[in-house]
């Protein structure tokens, strides 16, 4: 029966769920009809190893009309105002003390959107290399069809035994819980950005009540994206043109990143912990005891929705270029996200929180 379940689960998935596993659209190269004014804001927290690289990439933007770029220096210690480097079109702030009430990277983007007066805005993470097509694409694809806010998944580090094995199942696990299509589709209430990228017009960042109006969101781009697609329609796909350079070479460096936000996306709510845990578990692990363990109509249950899981996973893998072998550990890869959420509650009950660049997350809440 636990088998059968998980079949009718992955029928669903896979035919009726948005496509999400076609790991699709991607954002095209183009270029905009119109140019309007753009200011390109960069939060940086001890960035200083990657912030000079990422500068550098977007000075050499191709965009025909004008850009420039902001770098909120959040309170680092390590010389990251300094390795931004200094140009015409580059203005380093100092950002002032986080005040209560504020995650971090919010509190840098306010500073920055404050310090600019342009009609679009992009913000940028400070790992991020960009091609220099990129804000000419973002820009085309805002204008074309007229969108209020568009984001990409950038492509993400994928070079060290840990980054190869989880990291193309993180991309894989986003794409299922927001399908692009449905962010993409207006008439649906799905609604996901990914921080890395978002290019979003300053009147659509007004109507919401601006940066304050979700200050203290620790999944600030989900958030975002929720409230702008309440005025108008928004866009979500991959990047082929941006790349993110942050690295994550070990397990643990990937668990922290997931338990730092995991069970903030399930509302710090127990009854969505275990209902997520249990679904999550009839999904990836059924199929696999019934493999084991089952006979006859249980098994080949089993199979079928092994199966599935595995053939839906091979567009992320290729997107990666990695082997496609890979899909046949997805329930082990699974299991590793499901205990890390497990983790994040548990470092939320126990007020643990999750240190993320010399700032506690995750603990308990005040």
């Amino acid at each position: 029966m636990i088998a059968l379940i998980s079949l009718c689960a992955w029928i669903y998935l896979v035919f009726f769920h948005g496509e999400f596993w076609r790991s699709a659209p991607e954002l095209p190269p183009a270029a905009p009809h119109t140019h309007p004014d753009v200011d390109i804001v960069v939060p940086a927290r001890d960035e200083a190893e990657t912030i000079g690289a990422a500068v550098a990439s977007l000075l050499a933007q191709d965009y025909a009309g004008n850009f420039r770029i902001i770098v909120v220096d959040d309170q680092s210690t390590d010389g990251t105002a300094a390795a931004a480097g200094e140009a015409p079109k580059l203005c380093v702030i100092r950002g002032a003390p986080k005040p209560a009430g504020w995650s971090g990277k919010l509190w840098a983007l306010s500073q920055g959107v404050a310090a600019s007066a342009a009609p679009v805005l992009l913000f940028a993470d400070a790992d991020i290399l960009h091609d220099p097509r990129h804000l000419s694409s973002l820009v085309a694809r805002l204008e074309d069809t007229p969108m209020q806010m568009v984001s990409e998944i950038v492509r993400l580090n994928c070079d060290s035994r840990a980054e190869r094995a989880l990291v193309p199942a993180f991309v894989y696990f986003f794409q299922m819980l927001y399908p692009f299509a449905r962010v993409n589709d207006p008439r649906s209430a799905v609604a996901a950005a990914s921080g890395g990228t978002v290019l979003i017009r300053r009147d659509a960042l007004e109507r919401i009540g601006g940066i304050a109006s979700y200050k203290d969101a620790l999944i600030d781009d989900v958030a975002l994206a929720h409230a702008v697609k309440r005025t108008g329609p928004i866009y979500l796909a991959h990047s082929g043109l941006a790349k993110s350079v942050r690295r994550y070479p070990r397990c643990a460096d990937i668990w922290r990143m997931v338990a730092r936000t995991a069970f903030t996306q399930l509302r710090y709510s127990a009854v969505l912990l275990v209902l997520t845990v249990t679904g999550l578990t009839l999904v990836w692990l059924a199929p696999l005891g019934a493999i084991l363990f089952a006979h006859d109509a249980g098994a080949a249950a089993g199979v079928a929705a092994f199966a599935l899981s595995a053939w839906s996973y091979l567009p992320t893998l290729d997107r990666y270029g990695r082997s496609r072998l890979y899909a046949l550990a997805l329930p082990l890869i699974a299991l590793f996200y499901i205990v890390a959420t497990i983790a994040s509650a548990m470092n939320h009950w126990f007020g643990r929180g999750v240190n993320w660049k010399s700032r506690a997350y995750g603990g308990e809440r005040g």
